[in-house]
Order: structure tokens, then C-alpha cells, then sequence
């Protein structure tokens, strides 16, 4: 069904639509390192590891994406499924607050945040590569958020753009809301 599934904890799989949706705001590209906030079951990692890490693919020129996920059953169920799907060796889970982003592998390419936050966390842009992208919600609680494109250009400006109107599950965590 193409529409947001509980996946227990008090969160949500996005809906199929909007996952291919954020996969293509993000401008994915073989070879990318991605970083994920927010691993739910660890679909949508998946979906981002087939396009930046293709199996058919020489694994030399593969990217990886990292997703890091703060509640620790959801963070093993993701990690269950990416290893019976068959994408362990091209997406790592951990355990953490997401809203700090993950500087131990920092710089990334790509930046996704799967939770509304408050507003976009800048310890995510400082982690993102020159000519990088972040999608995310940005808003409420709950309702009136604004998916969100931040570009960060070669010299360092960086660009906010609005792209559609969406409903999210909040972000958790310091730099979130709560």
C-alpha cells in the first residue's frame, strides 16, 4: 500500500511514493557515501544503496550509506533486514542520535532524514561534502512541515529550497524534539 506503515516504537515507513521521491530529490549517483537519520526497518536504506551501489556493479566504485537509527529495536530490526535482503556489505546501521549526524564518517554526499525536525540540524550540514544535499522535513509536530532541499555549493554557500508540504513522524534527539 502506498501510504505510511507503523513499524512499532510509535513510527512509520514512509509511503512508497515518498521514498522514491526523496531518493530522487537527492540526486543519487553511484559512488556516493549516503547518511540516513532515521533507519525505521531499513527500507529506504536499501533504496538508496541500490542506486549509489548497484550489485551488478564492480564493488570498487560502489558508495555506502551509513543510517543511524535511536531507538536500539528498531536499529536491530533494520539491521536484521538489510543483512536477509542481502545489502549488508553496502549499508551500515547504527545505534545513536541521528540529529548529530555521524562525524566519525563525515564528509557524506548525501544526507537523508526520514523525521521532521525543528529545524535542519547543523551538525548535518557541517558533515555534508561541498556540492552536497540534504532532504528533509522541516516544522511541527506531526503537521505543517515543509520537505526541505539544502544545497551546499562549492564555496561553501548554502541554498534552502521548499519542495512540497509533508507529514512526518518527529525527529528524536538533542537537536530535535525531544
Amino acid at each position: 500500500m502506498d501510504t505510511p506503515l507503523p513499524i512499532g516504537y510509535s513510527q512509520t515507513i514512509s509511503a512508497i511514493h515518498m521514498v522514491s521521491m526523496m531518493d530522487e530529490y537527492l540526486e543519487l549517483e553511484m559512488g556516493h557515501r549516503v547518511l540516513e537519520i532515521g533507519a525505521g526497518c531499513g527500507y529506504h536504506a536499501c533504496t538508496v544503496a541500490e542506486i549509489v551501489a548497484p550489485s551488478e556493479a564492480d564493488q570498487k566504485n560502489w558508495g555506502h550509506v551509513y543510517t543511524i537509527e535511536i531507538i536500539p529495536e528498531l536499529a536491530d530490526l533494520a539491521q536484521k533486514n538489510i543483512q536477509k535482503t542481502g545489502y549488508a556489505n553496502r549499508v551500515t546501521v547504527v545505534c545513536g542520535d541521528g540529529s548529530l549526524g555521524l562525524p566519525s564518517e563525515a564528509q557524506f554526499d548525501r544526507i537523508l532524514v526520514t523525521a521532521a525536525a525543528p529545524d535542519v540540524p547543523t551538525p548535518l550540514v557541517d558533515q555534508l561534502k561541498p556540492n552536497g544535499v540534504i532532504i528533509i522535513p522541516v516544522g511541527g509536530l506531526y503537521y505543517f512541515q515543509n520537505l526541505l532541499k539544502i544545497t551546499k555549493h562549492a564555496k561553501g554557500k548554502i541554498e534552502r529550497d521548499v519542495l512540497c508540504s509533508v507529514a512526518f513522524v518527529p525527529l528524536v534527539g538533542r537537536l530535535g524534539f525531544r
